[in-house]
């Protein structure tokens, strides 16, 4: 009986052990992974000025965001960044702000933007706002006042040098014709510092008053229910106010190195993070991720208390008009991956608006290879570690207009940078070869939405040119075919969606030297996918590991695919993810 006894206590025990030690398993997957939003997050980025006009004044507005709100729902996304809405001069396209609680006319009303927060929120959509606080307009009122007299209370709000002290040390400015962040007003015999335009006066962050300022903006939004903030410029927002020499030839070449990640910031996002993010369910993001990987990490490593994810330039600074190396490319997102893969969390992108059109930049615009090569764009963009962005337009193949002379060109950095390079005697041929591939006007041009005029961005004349392809690619058409761009577009946002893999999965390069193709596998517990993208214009191959079995083909941006072996055959810019057992 005592036997009988001893083992069934011994059978019960095992029991409770092993069923604590499936809870424990149950636990440990369910904890390993640090769960949020925006890192489920499908940001969509529109630009506001471009993307839908209502009142004929050939300027998008916040009614046009508003009537294509079942569009933006239907891509499958679930966040939009908006550009600055805010009132502005419009010096360079909203990014001088001259009123951060108010909407620019050209946009519409805050009522406009209230129901516009609505129609996104009953859709699922959360809204990121652009906050541009490195700087201000020239017309916000704090500057006029700062101007005014030097014993003016908002003087202090920017960098002022008085010029009783001589000029002071050399600044290069990023927009200005002369390259010198320098500028004398004669009203208070006084220099003032602009990073960006001379209409783009830098704030003086070094000052508790303007950060208070800048917390109480933020917190407005915050208030009506906006659900982000990307900071514009912000790694440039603190400052040595000693203003020491820098080398002036390398400060032109390298200003990162020199402007960014100084003084204290890490200080100001630490007290912004305290004020106002960790109030609010809110993502945060800043632009730059500074000068290097620790840099990155103690802006977004959960335990800073600072910001939510980097967002790093190195990937889209490679593209060049004479090509780039995909080795080169492989080795730049890898190496961010791999340095955040533990900690931190990351943006993954290949445009903006402050970047030409990514099938023009990255892949092929060529009629024969343009809508293949866009889906494997956007195949590797959706299937990396890290939050995507998708820049309006994109999801449709969008491409770069081609402007060949100067006065066809709106932005500010491509006029005034023409000006400095005519000053300083450079190749203008080359010059406007290399702007032509880059400009960031490449990047802005209206939405594409059918084959009436102006693409029907607009009754109106559109503030930039819409580009002459708009009757081959467009939403309408792009709609109707089931094998558009637009359509593959649809299905690899709902694979992301569908497979936490590729949100959270370990991502492992293969065959790092190959030339054409990237391919990478994703594997999170149990689920694994391979990705393989063909990055040239000729048909590749990629042998693959004889551990790999194929379980399916979870996408394909051509009707089949081929293997002999071991070995995936591609044809030009296939992009295909295979599930694997």
């Amino acid at each position: 009986m005592d036997t009988m006894k001893n083992l069934y206590f011994t059978l019960i025990m095992l029991l409770i052990i092993g069923c604590n030690e499936t809870k424990t398993e149950i636990m440990a997957e369910d904890t390993s992974i640090n769960k949020k939003w925006w890192k489920e997050a499908i940001v969509y980025q529109i630009y506001p000025r471009s993307f839908k006009d209502t009142d004929g004044d050939g300027v998008g507005d916040l009614k046009g965001i508003v009537e294509k709100l079942d569009y933006i729902k239907s891509l499958g996304v679930n966040a939009v960044w908006l550009n600055p809405i805010y009132s502005s001069p419009n010096d360079d396209n909203g990014y001088d702000v001259s009123d951060y609680r108010n909407i620019m006319t050209d946009f519409g009303t805050m009522e406009d933007f209230d129901l516009m927060l609505k129609g996104m929120h009953e859709r699922g959509i959360k809204l990121i706002m652009d906050v541009v606080v490195n700087h201000s307009s020239d017309e916000h009122e704090w500057f006029k006042q700062s101007r005014s007299s030097r014993e003016n209370p908002y003087r202090d709000y920017y960098h002022w040098w008085p010029a009783e002290k001589g000029k002071p040390n050399y600044r290069y400015s990023l927009f200005d014709e002369n390259g010198d962040a320098w500028k004398y007003d004669a009203q208070t015999d006084a220099y003032y510092l602009h990073y960006f335009s001379q209409k783009q006066p830098d704030l003086n962050w070094e000052n508790p008053k303007v950060r208070q300022e800048v917390y109480d903006i933020m917190k407005f939004w915050a208030e009506k229910g906006v659900d982000g903030f990307r900071l514009d410029a912000f790694q440039f927002a603190a400052k040595d106010t000693t203003f020491p020499a820098f080398p002036k030839e390398d400060l032109q070449k390298n200003f990162i190195k020199y402007y960014a990640m100084q003084g204290n910031l890490h200080g100001y996002l630490k007290e912004m993070n305290e004020e106002v993010f960790s109030k609010y369910d809110v993502m945060s993001v800043a632009e730059g991720a500074g000068r290097n990987f620790e840099d990155a990490h103690n802006l977004v490593d959960e335990d800073r208390k600072e910001l939510n994810m980097a967002y790093a330039f190195d990937g889209v600074d490679i593209a060049k008009p004479e090509g780039y190396s995909l080795k080169h490319f492989k080795d730049v997102f890898s190496k961010w991956d791999s340095a955040f893969a533990k900690k931190g969390w990351l943006s993954i992108f290949l445009s903006n608006h402050d970047q030409a059109r990514l099938v023009s930049r990255f892949a092929n615009d060529s009629n024969e290879f343009r809508a293949t090569s866009a889906k494997m764009l956007n195949t590797f963009i959706l299937s990396m570690r890290g939050t995507p962005y998708c820049y309006y337009g994109d999801e449709l193949g969008m491409t770069n207009i081609g402007f060949e002379t100067i006065e066809e060109y709106q932005d500010i950095a491509a006029i005034n940078g023409y000006k400095k390079a005519l000053k300083e005697g450079e190749d203008m041929t080359v010059f406007m070869k290399n702007l032509k591939f880059s400009s960031r006007d490449n990047g802005r041009t209206p939405m594409q939405w059918d084959t009436t005029e102006n693409a029907n961005f607009t009754i109106g004349k559109p503030w930039l040119p819409v580009n002459e392809n708009y009757k081959e690619i467009n939403v309408e058409a792009e709609e109707q075919n089931p094998d558009s761009v637009l359509s593959y577009f649809k299905k690899m946002v709902n694979l992301r969606k569908e497979n936490p893999v590729l949100i959270y999965g370990d991502y492992t390069l293969i065959e790092p030297e190959n030339e054409q193709v990237y391919a990478y596998t994703r594997i999170l517990d149990n689920q694994k996918m391979l990705v393989i993208l063909n990055f040239s214009d000729k048909e590749a191959s990629l042998e693959i590991p004889a551990t790999f079995l194929i379980k399916n083909v979870a996408i394909n941006n051509y009707p089949n695919y081929n293997t002999k072996d071991q070995t995936v055959l591609l044809q030009p810019y296939q992009s295909i993810i295979f599930s694997l057992k």
